[in-house]
């Protein structure tokens, strides 16, 4: 369902489920090694993501977000 929503949506969701993953690790695995350089990376990708999601019609985010909220999970 995920791909009949605009290009930046997917990409606003997929960076959200990878960096969330990458959180987990931070918060949870003592044995994680975080970089600086990677985290700049991370944020970087953050305000890509963000920017081209917010230039999305308002229509469409409206729509992802009631679909996330609604979603039929298994």
């Amino acid at each position: 369902m995920i791909a009949k929503f605009p290009r930046e949506i997917q990409e606003f969701s997929r960076a959200f489920v990878q960096l969330q993953l990458k959180r987990h690790e931070a918060d949870y695995d003592p044995e994680a090694t975080m970089y600086k350089s990677a985290a700049l990376a991370n944020i970087a990708i953050v305000e890509t993501v963000i920017k081209e999601f917010s230039n999305v019609p308002l229509k469409h985010r409206r729509a992802f977000a009631a679909w996330v909220m609604f979603k039929k999970r298994n």
